[in-house]
């Protein structure tokens, strides 16, 4: 029997019986590629295949008679990723971890292996590197759990074999790239691959209890490579960020079914592995220049967590047509409207300036409440005059130039002054009704123009 060949796209998933330039389904270009599809034959195999698939059969419940036990969660043993996670794992989730090649990602799950809080065994399954690779790498980092085995393997069902026989408490899979289900006959990585073998994990993971790891590589725009329909399967999907020539790693979770999507866990790149960054503020902030122009310090929330964060504005005379426009960090368009705003409200000439933002630390911000650094630092090199050291600077700035307030103003306020900072400029209605601590001054600002004359 003749087989026959579909068009489908990497990206969502969605099949064509012909080659499309663009995706019809999610928009995107040259995201489709040919598979063949196999003529279907009821045999007792592809029956069984099919069955396999389907969750364990259970008896609907009223939700009061569902009974939550004290091991429902457990914790990691690294807090900034049980912060992440929402408080720990949760038995029976299943985790993807996505991130540029040699971030880290494998690293933070070996090391994972060694300070979970589990008795039981832990499998990791490496379909990318043999098990003395990972002796080697696990010698490194200190790893010595006795628990902890080992296993080099592409094959799906020859894991999940081990799995049940083994009944780990965690399973790793680095990564699922790599990982192939013997009955289908397109290639490891494919969409239908991909989507097959989250699917069968996700069904081991509901069935047994186990929690299971899922390490995700991503294509060259950042998002994770396979199908869309990968991340709606998973509870949590983690992305582990960082620059390539600096130390520090943000793990932040792009979707989580068992806690906040706001929350980051700060890790330091050392020779022994990931360390926990306690205090991230602190470490955002060392090396900052004194008397420097252009360099603001803004207080960020991420999650629950109040992060200190300079922001750095160089403005320089522009030899082209058109001035440069260029951000690190912060969104090129926020930064266009706020210079709109010196220009228009304040009346800086900026229309020939080239103009720089960088936020220091690799930190990106998308919360408005750093308008009003952005602006001060901007405003700083323009002028170049330099902010005195010890003032930090909240607000969000509209287009008429008045500054809006912002959210968990005394926690932004608390953190400043913990980190020795004794100045904190802050919008006029957030300091109605809210009392501050006395050795902190609050200078109260209308508008850009106040803000400006107070410093």
């Amino acid at each position: 029997m003749k087989s026959k060949t579909v068009f489908v796209c990497n990206e969502c998933g969605n099949e064509n019986p012909k080659w499309l330039g663009k995706c019809p389904a999610c928009g995107t270009w040259n995201s489709m590629f040919e598979q063949r599809l196999e003529p279907e034959v009821a045999n007792p195999k592809t029956t069984a295949r099919n069955d396999s698939l389907l969750f364990s059969k259970n008896t609907p419940q009223k939700l009061d008679d569902i009974e939550l036990v004290d091991d429902n969660r457990f914790t990691s043993g690294i807090s900034e990723l049980d912060r992440v996670l929402g408080g720990g794992i949760v038995t029976g989730s299943l985790v993807l971890v996505g991130g540029d090649p040699g971030i880290g990602k494998s690293t933070l799950l070996l090391q994972m292996c060694q300070t979970a809080a589990v008795s039981d065994s832990i499998l990791y399954a490496s379909g990318e590197e043999s098990q003395k690779q990972i002796k080697i790498r696990s010698q490194r980092l200190n790893i010595n759990n006795k628990n902890l085995l080992l296993m080099s393997e592409n094959n799906l069902d020859s894991i999940l074999s081990a799995a049940k026989d083994l009944s780990p408490k965690i399973l790793i899979i680095d990564s699922v790239q790599t990982i192939y289900k013997p009955d289908l006959t397109s290639a490891p990585g494919s969409v239908s691959q991909v989507r097959e073998v989250t699917m069968s994990l996700m069904k081991l993971a509901k069935d047994t209890g186990i929690v299971v790891f899922l390490v995700g590589h991503v294509t060259k725009d950042g998002a994770l490579a396979g199908p869309k329909i990968l991340e709606h399967m998973v509870d949590c999907v983690l992305y582990f960020e960082g620059e390539q020539h600096q130390f520090h790693r943000i793990l932040r979770a792009a979707k989580n079914r068992f806690g906040s999507t706001n929350e980051i866990g700060v890790f330091e790149m050392c020779d022994s592995g990931l360390k926990e960054v306690k205090n991230p503020s602190e470490m955002l902030l060392s090396g900052r220049p004194k008397n420097a122009a252009g360099s603001c310090v803004i207080c960020a929330i991420e999650g629950t967590r109040p992060i200190l964060a300079e922001i750095q504005a160089l403005v320089s005379g522009s030899s082209f047509n058109i001035p440069r426009r260029m951000s690190t960090g912060i969104d090129q368009y926020r930064v266009a409207m706020l210079m709109a705003v010196l220009e228009k409200r304040v009346g800086l000439n900026l229309m020939g300036e080239d103009a720089y933002i960088n936020v220091i630390g690799g930190l990106r911000i998308d919360e408005p409440a750093a308008d009003l650094g952005v602006t001060l630092a901007i405003a700083s090199s323009f002028r170049n005059i330099p902010l005195e050291h010890d003032i930090m600077a909240i607000g969000e700035v509209g287009l008429t130039g008045e500054l809006r307030c912002v959210n968990f103003i005394e926690k932004r306020v608390i953190e400043a002054a913990k980190m020795g900072f004794t100045t904190c400029i802050i919008p006029v209605g957030n300091a109605e009704g809210i009392k501050f601590d006395n050795n902190v001054k609050i200078i109260q600002a209308a508008n850009v123009r106040d803000a400006l004359s107070n410093v």
